[in-house]
């Protein structure tokens, strides 16, 4: 039995994916989180049960409020954690399919796309294989065989990109430290940095960069 736990902040859509799971005979959701502290909370619980690692398969979400959905994959990538993450997100994956994997996750799946896809996933994922889209798999094959020049926003750590899809997203800065749990200097560091990476003048600029490299709707 494949033992996973969901991190999401929509109950919503973790219901969805719980439901979808469900339905596998061999897949068992064991505990859901809302945000990186419920998770980590419920990995240790679970984990402190004998068990050995918290489960076999984390299904996690970049967007997370406070810190994101990147900086749990760092942390449990830094730690050698034996858990094996997939990640589920609303974002393109020519913007955050790689940049997960190269952070530790061994899968990506958009949540827009097949339900099935994510049965197959997690299975994939559990038996310590890399799940990667016909997309992504062409992304990658690209990326090795062709001197692509990159996207300036390739070059923003994962805070700096985070920054940006927020204030792209009409979020004010004391909004985005609140959800970031970050102070407000710290964010105006961020954003200055995002500013001068991208050479922009300011917000609405950032905006529109924003839309045309699909990193938010318009």
């Amino acid at each position: 039995m494949i033992e996973v736990i969901l991190c999401d902040d929509h109950a919503l859509i973790r219901r969805g994916i719980r439901d979808t799971l469900s339905d596998a005979p061999d897949i068992r959701v064991i505990g859901e989180a809302g945000d990186y502290g419920e998770l980590r909370t419920l990995m240790r619980t679970l984990a402190a049960d004998g068990r050995g690692a918290a489960c076999d398969v984390l299904v996690l979400d970049i967007n997370l409020p406070g810190r994101s959905g990147l900086d749990a994959l760092h942390a449990l990538k830094d730690e050698g954690s034996p858990v094996k993450v997939l990640v589920v997100s609303m974002y393109p994956e020519d913007q955050y399919a790689i940049r997960a994997l190269r952070a530790g996750a061994h899968g990506y799946v958009n949540k827009g796309g097949d339900p099935q896809l994510l049965v197959q996933a997690v299975r994939t994922v559990a038996q310590g294989r890399k799940y990667v889209t016909p997309e992504i798999a062409q992304m990658l094959v690209e990326s090795l065989t062709a001197p692509v020049a990159e996207n300036l926003h390739q070059k923003l750590s994962d805070r700096e990109l985070q920054t940006l899809v927020m204030i792209a997203s009409g979020k004010r800065l004391a909004d985005i430290a609140e959800q970031l749990t970050l102070s407000p200097k710290t964010v105006s560091v961020y954003r200055a940095r995002v500013l001068e990476k991208l050479q922009l003048a300011n917000n609405a600029e950032l905006t529109v960069y924003a839309i045309r490299n699909g990193l938010v709707g318009e």
